[in-house]
């Protein structure tokens, strides 16, 4: 009798060249390395190119990386990452690509998700490859992107944008975010948020989000606004105001939502409706309540009203999301 046909893991590689930054390619690794289905299997497979063929790359510090595999791995790519480069390429001073980057970038077949971390955008906008669409890239380097690639929607301001089968982050850390978004889009928010657990970081946050943050540096003693944060997680069945969580830290309605921006980058309103929407999608991946109990433990009161806000964040049902992701 045969065996159950295991499916081979999402093959992802990382392209990279002299003047990565070590912490850039360490995210694919460490976020789609560690996804893992149901079953304890390996959803991904990660692999590290370069396009003078194997052999050791140089970053922007002391760090040599010696890549295991050629351009040719592109070929058979599933997702390619293309991190940052050396800021002295001609790529990057004048969004011109080099032949060997030009003859890697033309083994990537169609079809193919493309990804790029902080100033790896410059290399997909050379390729022509973000002509008239939405992108982001490092805010420092925003004004010499939009001079060399007037054609490419750039949006300065987010931690990331994902246009289908191109995907671009903001500096460094945002690819966390970027690689996060993407495991959930693939595998659900129960996958993405396991592994954002065993990497000690947020397991979401938004790709609208504003990705300079002026933070508030709280004085000795002031915890801020967490108070009031981790009380409205553990209340989100509730109907939460403005007031009720300002009270939590015994500030007035106008101070905590300055202080709110200041810390988080986002609104008080905003931020609760996208942890009611995140506690739903976790709802629907691992339990079977109906859509009328889980809108009721989201706070949401009614399935409609579920349904409504699902539907307007995500682009899909509450059921349509359950049968795709329901393990």
């Amino acid at each position: 009798m045969s065996g159950v046909r295991v499916p081979s893991p999402h093959r992802v590689a990382v392209l990279i060249q002299d003047g990565f930054i070590p912490l850039e390619i360490g995210i694919p690794h460490r976020i789609f390395g560690k996804a893992r289905d149901s079953q304890a299997r390996l959803l991904y497979e990660v692999v590290t190119c370069t396009t003078g063929g194997p052999g050791p790359v140089q970053s922007d510090s002391d760090v040599v990386v010696l890549a295991p595999h050629g351009p040719e791995a592109l070929a058979s790519a599933d997702t390619v990452v293309i991190p940052k480069f050396d800021e002295l390429t001609p790529m990057v001073t004048d969004g011109v690509l080099s032949a060997p980057l030009k003859e890697a970038l033309d083994m990537i077949r169609p079809g193919t998700r493309i990804m790029s971390i902080c100033a790896g955008a410059f290399a997909l906008a050379a390729a022509g490859l973000l002509d008239g669409r939405p992108a982001t890239t490092h805010w420092f380097c925003t004004d010499h992107f939009r001079d060399l690639f007037p054609q490419v929607r750039l949006d300065p301001d987010v931690l990331f944008v994902d246009d289908g089968d191109i995907l671009t982050s903001a500096g460094v850390a945002a690819g966390v975010d970027l690689c996060l978004h993407v495991v959930r889009r693939d595998h659900g928010a129960a996958v993405a948020n396991r592994v954002a657990r065993v990497t000690v970081v947020p397991p979401h946050r938004d790709g609208g989000q504003a990705q300079f943050i002026r933070h508030h540096a709280p004085a000795a003693g002031d915890p801020g606004i967490s108070a009031a944060t981790a009380w409205a997680l553990s209340h989100l069945d509730q109907p939460l105001t403005l007031e009720t969580m300002a009270a939590q830290v015994s500030m007035s309605v106008r101070t905590f939502t300055r202080r709110f921006r200041d810390e988080t980058g986002d609104s008080p309103g905003r931020w609760l409706q996208r942890q009611r929407i995140e506690l739903a999608r976790t709802l629907l991946e691992t339990t079977d309540l109906s859509v009328e109990q889980i809108a009721a433990r989201c706070g949401l009161n009614t399935a409609q009203s579920l349904r409504l806000h699902f539907h307007a964040a995500l682009g899909i049902t509450p059921t349509a999301y359950r049968r795709t992701f329901r393990g």
